[in-house]
């Protein structure tokens, strides 16, 4: 193995286990709950990777156990991960079915119904 396969190997098994740590903290989120990006990343200790706790929620789709990826928003309650379900309106409807109200793509009940893994775990 060269050093520098070697250098992608460890990032390869490092993406792996901050994936798996952001799956963990989400399937954590409680039914009827609400959570951002940001806010799983500073529990997690990487305040600055919102957008990587993003790319590993994308992923999650391929993940043998569900993962409820529709509870997770931007930090202004926007569905910006929505695509990512298949069709534009999965995670709308997955976050309705939970008693939220989504108009224009964003969560009204955001401040109200936010989780924060920080002070909740």
């Amino acid at each position: 193995m060269t050093e520098r396969s070697s250098v992608r190997q460890a990032e390869k098994s490092d993406n792996d286990s901050f994936f798996c740590r952001v799956y963990d903290v989400t399937c954590m989120i409680p039914r009827g709950r609400i959570t951002s990006y940001g806010a799983i990343a500073r529990y997690l200790g990487t305040a600055g990777a919102a957008r990587m706790v993003g790319w590993a929620l994308n992923s999650s789709h391929s993940s043998e156990r569900f993962i409820p990826a529709h509870r997770v928003v931007n930090r202004n309650g926007m569905l910006t991960g929505k695509h990512h379900f298949g069709n534009a309106s999965t995670m709308q409807q997955l976050l309705e079915n939970e008693g939220f109200t989504v108009i224009d793509d964003t969560v009204l009940e955001f401040g109200e119904r936010f989780w924060d893994p920080s002070l909740e775990l």
